[in-house]
Order: structure tokens, then sequence, then C-alpha cells
């Protein structure tokens, strides 16, 4: 059976729950606003125009560690601006959970993302690498906490000066 990982991510951020729905709900966006951990995003299948459930993305990511994941994700459940669910394929088999609390002009974001690996490198090397793997996530985490208070800045910039103003979002360590 593969090794299974359970990471629970918190956020909080100067901002409307919808705010930050908004931006987590766009996928296509990732790459854009992410880029220290999504290299390529592509749209496999649509979602169902009444309840946004049933789209699939397909995943080009990393961390700081120099390996790669190619895996996609399929939304199961969206309830703006509450969070959404998702069930993931590829290297890695499981179901992550974005969940939205407002609390007064802060919202708390967080993340439950369950997964079995099943790239090799994850799958064989979990007992001897798992700290390393851990520590791979929570640096992704922290990017991705950082390009999303950057990507609302900009969002909210009133003028061209001011968005150009904002810096980049954190690069990828090797591509």
């Amino acid at each position: 059976m593969a090794p299974e990982y359970a990471f629970l991510t918190h956020w909080r951020l100067k901002a409307t729950a919808q705010e930050v729905y908004d931006i987590l709900a766009d996928p296509m966006g990732l790459a854009r606003w992410w880029p220290s951990v999504y290299l390529d995003v592509k749209e496999l299948a649509p979602p169902d125009p009444a309840t946004g459930k049933g789209r699939v993305i397909g995943l080009y990511t990393k961390g700081f560690l120099p390996y790669t994941l190619r895996w996609n994700f399929t939304v199961t459940e969206a309830n703006p601006p509450a969070g959404f669910k998702l069930v993931a394929h590829g290297d890695f088999e499981g179901t992550g959970v974005w969940t939205l609390t407002q609390d007064g002009e802060h919202v708390d974001v967080t993340y439950d993302w369950r997964i079995l690996a099943e790239k090799p490198l994850l799958r064989y090397g979990s007992f001897v690498l798992r700290p390393f793997f851990a520590a791979n996530h929570r640096w992704a985490m922290a990017r991705g906490e950082e390009s999303l208070a950057l990507e609302l800045r900009r969002r909210r910039a009133r003028t061209e000066a001011e968005r150009q103003a904002i810096p980049a979002p954190p690069r990828s360590t090797f591509r």
C-alpha cells in the first residue's frame, strides 16, 4: 500500500472569504499567482455550470526539493465562499478540502490534504524521506500564503502604478 500523508495548513489573511474563494476556485490562475509550485495547469474537463462540480484540472507541480509531480484534481463540492472539496489522482491519490471562515476583517483559510503517495520516489522513499516530503509541503504552502497575499494586493490596486509596485510572487526553485 502507498504511504499516507495528512497535512493541515492554516492561513489567516486580511480579506473576505469571497475574495479568497474567487482566487482559489480559479485554478487556471494558479501558475500566474503561485508560480513557485504550479508550473503548468490545464483544464481537462469543464465544471457543471449549475453546480461548479466535476471540473478536472491537470497539474504539473513542485516544491523546493528537486522532483516534480503530475496529477489532476476533480472538484467534487463547491460552496462559495465557504470552500470546496477535490479529489486528486496521479502521482498521489486523495482528497483536499479548502475551508474559508470569515472572522471580522480577516479570513481563516484551512486546507486539509490527505493523500497516498503513488509516485515511486514518494512511495518507496517515504520511510526515510518522510520528514523531507513534509517540509517540502510546508514550504509550498508557505509560498502559497505569501503569493495569495500578493495576489489580493494586486486585485485591490486602484491604479496600474500601484499594481506595478507590488512585488512578483516567489518563483520556482528549479524547473
